[in-house]
């Protein structure tokens, strides 16, 4: 599966349980950490670990494993690391904290619709 499709798929888990403000970032001219990264954000920790077990059960579903899930405990900044796709599940006030969109601004915005094709 492509690092695309598994972003797709990404999307599509976190849309299934209204994620908030879904945003992809093409990272792949910029970083060698990855190709993609998938943001999101929730409005309560619940909110936020529900959205993680989404993404984690969807795309093992599709025989995606991540190869990491870090701060799953605090639930403040979830991030699961499937290799070329990393997803940042983020609680609002610690995405407006972290500022992610900004430290990657360089990252080519994804529209959500083009992802899907």
């Amino acid at each position: 599966m492509t690092a695309r499709e598994i972003a797709a798929l990404a999307v599509q888990a976190l849309e299934d349980k209204k994620a908030g403000d879904i945003k992809v970032l093409d990272i792949s001219k910029v970083s060698t950490l990855g190709d993609y990264f998938v943001l999101c954000e929730g409005t309560s920790t619940t909110q936020v670990k529900a959205l993680a077990d989404q993404v984690d059960f969807f795309l093992g579903q599709n025989g995606v494993e991540p190869d990491r899930i870090e701060g799953y405990q605090s639930a403040g900044w979830i991030v699961l690391d499937y290799g070329d796709v990393i997803v940042h599940v983020f609680h609002k006030e610690s995405r407006e904290f972290y500022g992610l969109e900004r430290l990657w601004a360089d990252g080519k915005p994804v529209a959500i619709d083009e992802l899907k094709k």
